[in-house]
């Protein structure tokens, strides 16, 4: 390895978050000093200018993507008998918590070019037991809500958009991700664009404003005053310290997608000059729709070789991810086999994130292109 050549690594939250030190301490600080550290102003803070930024109805703050999901299932009365029609090309959250409110994930295979559920494959998925669809934004592109809200309007159907990767992600003029559906959850987990220091969450309700106060009650145990429970909820609280963290780093929440839409068109351009696309076989993300950059996902040929040498030449990468969810253990009662989502388990096996993160500057993003090419080329 080059010893001049920078390290590059997937995310450097420290270094991201160092101008912000003062000021997140301060804010952490207010909350210790007030004793209020569940559901006080910091929370509310959150909620309304979440719900102002989305276009949304209102926001509810959660404990987590995951339950973010989970509520949002319950809200909508999914559960035993019930079937939601999924993505097998995702993280586990989103079938696993179907599986928790005791409904049955049916998968549809992904677009090859977006690795989003393949909106046009979704209708012959749906049966009698159908109650919801649940798309993914995956890596910060919005699926094909479209077609899939036209189809759920029809079938009667609810929709649930995953957007835990697409936080304030634009799907067209004057409509965002987690807006459109239903219902859309939000994941500020620290690699997330918009991190939190820990786990939190958020529900989005677009338009139905009892849907939104009964998300908020079944955030609380299903109770709308203290010790009176109307519905069985559960505990999926923010705490006001997660919401002070994200209260301070939300104004910069557009600057960081700028930097990382800007270090994609970067790439492309370096990728372009490198002739990798043409003559390699590599293939860069597509961009159907306007896209935050999560994560700058490739298509990689001897993808494994590959990483293990971008790794031996100081480079980071990832693989999201590395088994679809119809061929887990856990989900092998569902009936799946290998080969019945073809494009989901060759994205499997070719799909490597590349660092993308705001603080990635020209120098690091030329090294990892050329340590791609040097792969390609030399073995």
């Amino acid at each position: 390895m080059d010893a001049t050549a920078p390290k590059v690594s997937m995310l450097d939250l420290p270094a991201q978050l160092a101008p912000l030190r003062e000021e997140l301490m301060a804010s952490i600080r207010r909350v210790v000093e007030s004793g209020r550290f569940i559901m006080g102003p910091e929370i509310d803070r959150l909620e309304r200018e979440m719900a102002s930024r989305a276009g949304a109805a209102a926001a509810v703050a959660v404990s987590s993507g995951t339950d973010a999901l989970l509520v949002s299932l319950m809200a909508l009365d999914i559960g035993p008998r019930s079937e939601v029609i999924t993505t097998p090309f995702t993280f586990f959250a989103t079938a696993g918590t179907v599986r928790r409110s005791g409904a049955k994930p049916v998968f549809v295979d992904i677009e090859p070019d977006t690795f989003n559920i393949d909106a046009s494959r979704i209708e012959s998925a749906v049966t009698p037991k159908t109650k919801a669809v649940m798309p993914v934004h995956l890596y910060g592109q919005c699926a094909d809500m479209d077609t899939i809200c036209a189809l759920a309007k029809g079938k009667g159907l609810r929709v649930i958009e995953d957007s835990c990767q697409a936080v304030c992600t634009e799907y067209a003029p004057g409509r965002q991700a987690g807006t459109i559906g239903d219902l859309g959850t939000l994941s500020f987990y620290p690699t997330k664009n918009l991190p939190g220091i820990g786990d939190a969450g958020m529900v989005l309700v677009g338009r139905d404003s009892a849907l939104a106060d009964r998300v908020k009650r079944l955030r609380i145990h299903g109770g709308e005053r203290r010790y009176f429970h109307r519905e069985v909820g559960g505990n999926f609280r923010m705490d006001e310290l997660q919401a002070a963290a994200l209260n301070v780093f939300l104004p910069r929440l557009e600057g960081w997608a700028k930097a990382r839409r800007d270090n994609a068109e970067r790439y492309r351009k370096l990728f372009g000059e490198s002739g990798l696309v043409k003559e390699k076989g590599v293939v860069l993300p597509a961009a159907k729709r306007p896209h935050t950059y999560h994560q700058f996902v490739i298509r990689a040929p001897r993808r494994d070789e590959l990483r293990e040498f971008m790794t031996s030449r100081g480079v980071a990468t990832d693989v999201y991810y590395p088994l679809p969810l119809h061929m887990q253990e856990c989900f092998r009662n569902l009936g799946y086999k290998e080969g019945d989502f073809p494009e989901a388990e060759r994205a499997a096996k070719e799909v490597l994130a590349l660092p993308i993160h705001p603080l990635l500057d020209p120098a690091q993003q030329e090294t990892v292109v050329r340590a791609v090419g040097e792969f390609y080329r030399t073995s």
